[in-house]
């Protein structure tokens, strides 16, 4: 005769364990997102004439230019350099926080691969 209601299987130790897990991932999560947001990311455009720099909180903090980059018949060419040096640095970033996550989740995206 089938038991009735619970888990069979031994369900509620799993899943006690499963939400260990889970809440040990937040923490970590947590404390890698705090470390990439006191990092800086620097990138430069125009073979160095600009640089710009951002926290890992997405705040430009510093921006430094070449004298021989400040034409005033040409901004046009100065703010491309600007927004190219930005992205980039943004695009680092990005691309760091996606790793330092990777290795958290073990690279499973989603719903960290569960079977549901």
């Amino acid at each position: 005769m089938a038991k009735r209601g619970g888990f069979p299987g031994g369900m509620p130790g799993s899943m006690n364990n499963l939400m260990k897990q889970a809440q040990r991932m937040q923490r970590q999560m947590e404390e890698s997102q705090k470390e990439l947001e006191e990092k800086e990311f620097t990138a430069s455009a125009g073979g160095g004439a600009v640089e710009v720099t951002i926290s890992g909180k997405k705040e430009v903090t510093k921006v430094t230019l070449k004298e021989e980059v400040v034409d005033p018949d040409d901004i046009e060419m100065l703010q491309d350099l600007i927004m190219a040096a930005t992205n980039e640095a943004l695009r680092k970033m990005e691309e760091e926080t996606n790793e330092a996550m990777a290795k958290l989740t073990g690279g499973l995206g989603g719903l960290g691969g569960l079977p549901f």
